[in-house]
């Protein structure tokens, strides 16, 4: 699956959907006890309000110790005739009033029989005397219809039946319950699409990791995330954190490509090096094993031949192992060590291999480093030959040592050929020379692992026809 199809997949496992869901099922159920809460706080106090008028009635009446002929006659309750007396044609009055009999029947009042709700009022309460002493009033179902219905007794013996419908009540509940619904659907889908597009864009750095960390593995080293428009915190250190592991990776993976190719050249190097005075020696034991080396004097050049590329194999595989052991970082013991000292006895030893050759030294004074003494001596030794084998015997030479900022810098430069700058840049790799010159070619190397080791640098400035110049920068301390 490429990468592009396999972004746009996004199903109900992903963090995206679980983070979605997440959300829209948090806000729901908020919404459903926001909504249960709410209504059942309305109708409590719609429901206390028609409680507390059916009481002050039932309060009123029966504290008079009215009789029900009184109540018949008082034309005090015209407002209750008027408002309170249902028609034949309202099955479902607002209000209902009815006075019952000692068996539960309603009675005539005000000279009219009972009406169809009145009788069924009564019929709806099977004992009056219990809703009378009961401290709030009770739900009852009147041709389908809620009613909230208080009793009270006459003092003569009859109950007077008080109810009030509770039908718009629960309508508007229904009404209320109706609009939350649809209110909170709205809010739902609402809420599903802002955090689907919210999360992906606060997932877009994510998914840009994962073509990445794709396109590293499939060879593409140089991919780094990129910066979104607006990160948040946490993303963008994970995106920075990221960027630093590849940057490592890349630098770890190019550095040990660079070092393969130098193992291969280096061993490549090394075996022509050692093929050349192996079959310079058995050439010579071949030449004495078939007897043609048969005077004296053919002996002891081919002796001295011999000789002399055995102890060149000897000093090249001294240098090999030297260069191995610099490359394994050894601990180096460290003391005061005098830099003008070393310079000067290096100048004496150019002076007596090469009388003739003019040399300028500029180290005055004691300059003190922590070095390894003998490794020292080892730089300037091969500075030294590398000038001796590479400039001619009467190109000036020029050392000197001197302390500026807190490091000490030595250089040794010549006036001889000087390099080309594709020449310079390996002058510091492993069995390079210039043309067919004389050496290993491990001189300069072991310049530059003896400096390092002691955590210094060497750098060289040289052109064709102005010599060439080495300096050696070491840390005081």
């Amino acid at each position: 699956m490429s990468l592009g199809k396999r972004r746009h997949r996004h199903g109900l496992h992903s963090l995206r959907g679980k983070l979605t869901l997440a959300n829209v099922g948090l806000l729901a159920v908020g919404i459903v006890v926001a909504t249960t809460v709410s209504i059942m706080g309305m109708r409590l106090y719609l429901l206390d309000q028609v409680d507390s008028e059916l009481l002050k009635m039932r309060t009123s009446l029966g504290s008079s110790g009215l009789t029900l002929r009184q109540v018949d006659s008082l034309s005090a309750l015209g407002v209750i005739r008027d408002r309170i007396v249902p028609t034949e044609s309202d099955p479902a009055p607002d209000s209902i009033f009815t006075v019952i009999d000692a068996r539960g029947d309603a009675i005539s009042v005000f000279d009219m029989r009972p009406t169809e709700a009145q009788r069924a009022l009564a019929a709806a309460v099977p004992d009056p005397r219990a809703l009378a002493a009961a401290p709030a009033p009770h739900d009852v179902d009147v041709h389908g219809s809620s009613y909230r219905v208080t009793a009270t007794r006459l003092a003569d013996g009859p109950y007077i039946l008080l109810a009030t419908s509770t039908e718009l009540l629960h309508q508007g509940i229904a009404k209320a319950l109706r609009l939350d619904f649809a209110v909170g659907t709205l809010l739902l889908a609402l809420l599903c699409c802002l955090t689907m597009y919210s999360v992906r864009q606060r997932l877009l750095p994510l998914e840009d990791m994962v073509e990445t960390s794709s396109a590293i593995a499939e060879g593409d080293l140089t991919r780094r995330v990129p910066s979104s428009q607006h990160p948040t915190e946490e993303v963008e250190q994970l995106r920075l954190a990221l960027n630093s592991m590849l940057h490592q990776v890349e630098t770890a993976y190019r550095t040990r490509e660079h070092s393969a190719a130098q193992l291969r050249r280096f061993v490549g190097d090394a075996s022509h090096e050692l093929r050349t005075p192996l079959a310079a020696i058995r050439g010579y034991l071949q030449l004495y094993e078939k007897g043609m080396l048969s005077e004296p004097g053919e002996r002891r050049r081919a002796w001295g031949r011999m000789q002399g590329e055995v102890d060149r194999m000897g000093r090249l595989v001294d240098e090999l192992l030297l260069l191995a052991r610099l490359d394994q970082r050894p601990e180096i013991r460290f003391r005061n060590v005098d830099v003008s000292r070393l310079v000067r006895d290096a100048a004496e030893d150019l002076r007596a291999q090469q009388p003739g050759r003019p040399v300028a030294v500029s180290a005055d004074g004691a300059v003190l480093v922590r070095a390894d003494e003998s490794g020292l001596r080892q730089v300037l030794g091969n500075l030294m030959a590398n000038v001796r084998v590479h400039t001619p015997c009467d190109a000036t030479v020029r050392l000197g040592v001197e302390r500026v900022d807190g490091v000490v810098r030595v250089w040794v430069a010549d006036e001889g050929p000087g390099l080309k700058e594709e020449d310079a840049g390996r002058i510091f790799d492993r069995f390079f020379r210039v043309g067919s010159g004389e050496g290993s070619g491990l001189g300069m190397a072991i310049v530059q692992g003896v400096v390092e080791a002691h955590g210094g640098e060497v750098s060289v400035r040289t052109a064709p026809g102005e010599g060439l110049a080495v300096t050696v920068t070491l840390r005081c301390g």
